[in-house]
Parts: structure tokens; sequence; C-alpha cells
């Protein structure tokens, strides 16, 4: 299958941030699966994509042209495509992945995995959306679309098809029993 991953282009303040990438980059690689991931050869993007590579796995990579202009492509990728645009960039990673998972980044990565879970709840996407939960890196997230439930703004259906995790076994687990969730319905508030 086709992993999309998500993750900083800086290295992150804590050597547990590379290791989790280099992790997820082998188990990619180890189970025949392919990497689809935003073509930068920069921090976490690098780590991840030079591990699966050096696993013998391959590698999508999707680039805008403005970002392969300041040499940040990585050279090295089973096939790299240049794009006009980030919009054009986030849409072929959704269509290529099957799966989609979020290792530790910035307000990008956030962005990217925050999409896809919505998409998931709209009926645009069928895959699950795992957020590799470092350190616990993402615990602060976890606990706000936990509020989300408290205050009725996501279904408690949907929140528990959002994994947060550290463990490549548990995420395995994960993808093999995923259903998508039901496509949300909407309530119309009564008129006044």
């Amino acid at each position: 299958m086709n992993i999309a991953v998500y993750c900083g282009a800086s290295l992150g303040s804590d050597q547990a941030y590379q290791d989790a990438a280099r992790k997820v980059g082998k188990w990619i690689a180890e189970k025949n699966n392919t990497l689809v991931y935003g073509g930068g050869k920069a921090g976490l993007m690098g780590v991840v994509a030079d591990e699966v590579l050096a696993n013998n796995g391959e590698v999508i990579g999707i680039i805008p042209d403005f970002l392969v202009e300041r040499e940040l492509s990585h050279p090295n990728l089973t096939t790299l495509e240049v794009v006009d645009s980030m919009s054009v960039r986030k849409n072929r990673m959704i269509a290529l992945g099957d799966c989609y998972i979020a290792l530790p980044g910035g307000p990008g990565t956030l962005e990217e995995i925050a999409e896809v879970i919505s998409w998931a709840r709209v009926g645009q996407n069928q895959n699950p959306c795992i957020l590799f939960n470092q350190n616990g890196y993402y615990d602060s997230l976890a606990r706000f679309y936990d509020e989300m439930v408290e205050h009725g703004f996501l279904s408690e259906q949907d929140r528990e098809l959002i994994l947060f995790s550290d463990s490549v076994e548990e995420i395995e687990l994960f993808i093999s029993s995923y259903t998508p969730p039901e496509i949300r319905k909407y309530t119309i508030s009564p008129s006044s």
C-alpha cells in the first residue's frame, strides 16, 4: 500500500523524533509498502525517505517547483513529481495515499493531517488517519479531539477512528481493521 507521511522539514529538538522517522521508514520498507511524502531532503522528511531507501523500499515524492528551486528536493527517490503549488501537492498525496501518518512536525504537518481527518468525516477520504505520538508529542491534540467530542463538535465514533500511537504494531492492527466513518449527517437548527 502507499503510506502518505506528513512530517517536519526540521529535525525537532529531540533525537527521539528522528528515531521515530527511522522506525516508520524501516517499517514501511519491511512491509513492502511505498512511502508517499513531500519530496524534501530536509528535516524529518529526509530522515524517513532515507530510511525507506536504505531498506530497499520505494519512495514517491511530491514537491512544488518553488521548493525544487531552493534545492530542497531529495535527489535519490524512486519517483519525484514536481507540481506547481502546495495545494496540488497535498491533493496528489491524498490521491496516492492508502493511509496517512503524521510524524512530529509544525503547522504544515498539522494542517495536512487535519485535512485528511476532516475529509474522512464528509466522505471524501476512506483511509486511516494516524498521528505518530512519539514522546507524547500529540497528547495535547488528542485531548483537544476529546474536547470536541465533549462539546458536541465530533462524534465519539469518529474520534475512535483517529489513532494516536507510537507503536507500529498498533498502527498495523488499526490499518488492517479500519472501517471508514459514516458520512456525516447535518442537523439544521430550528428556525425561530
